[in-house]
């Protein structure tokens, strides 16, 4: 399993380090259904100038699965991200039906797949969830130190992710 796992990583690590060329926030996401891609997103409009906290990887592959499969049984999907996906990310996905998220780096600053769904509400608290963290980790943390060490990008500059990131060894 864990091969299948790192074959699809590697997918999403070349979506992140697209949006790492395009001076975006390094973070690539896919969703895979019957072993096959069916959605693909990269985080935009992290650039300083236009950052908003839209366009996250997750967001933009859920726009995808939706406008190009639609009738697929999101309870079959897998979600693989190069970053752990943060509390809006991680919501939108339990509420449409995909509970299974596969994460290269932890979000120190804010990961969303931690929260105790059993303090919520029924909505949530009935969901039950799968969560494999750390697939390809070393990879995808080489992305986000490229990210915070090149100069030209501001966003989450001098933030405890930022801190975090460039003192993993």
């Amino acid at each position: 399993m864990r091969a299948q796992h790192e074959k699809f990583m590697n997918i999403a690590l070349q979506e992140a380090e697209t949006a790492l060329m395009a001076g975006e926030f390094p973070v690539g996401c896919i969703m895979v259904a019957n072993n096959k891609v069916v959605a693909r997103g990269r985080r935009s409009n992290s650039r300083s100038g236009k950052a908003n906290e839209m366009d996250h990887a997750e967001m933009t592959a859920l726009r995808d699965l939706f406008t190009n499969h639609p009738e697929l049984n999101r309870r079959t999907v897998t979600v693989y991200s190069t970053m752990e996906p943060c509390l809006m990310c991680f919501a939108a996905l339990l509420l449409n039906n995909i509970t299974r998220v596969v994460f290269a780096y932890e979000d120190a600053m804010g990961g969303g797949t931690n929260l105790d769904l059993n303090r919520l509400t029924p909505l949530y608290r009935d969901i039950r969830v799968e969560i494999i963290p750390d697939v390809m980790r070393e990879e995808s943390l080489r992305l986000f130190k490229n990210f915070f060490t090149n100069q030209a990008n501001d966003y989450w500059r001098d933030s405890l992710l930022s801190e975090y990131t460039l003192s993993q060894d």
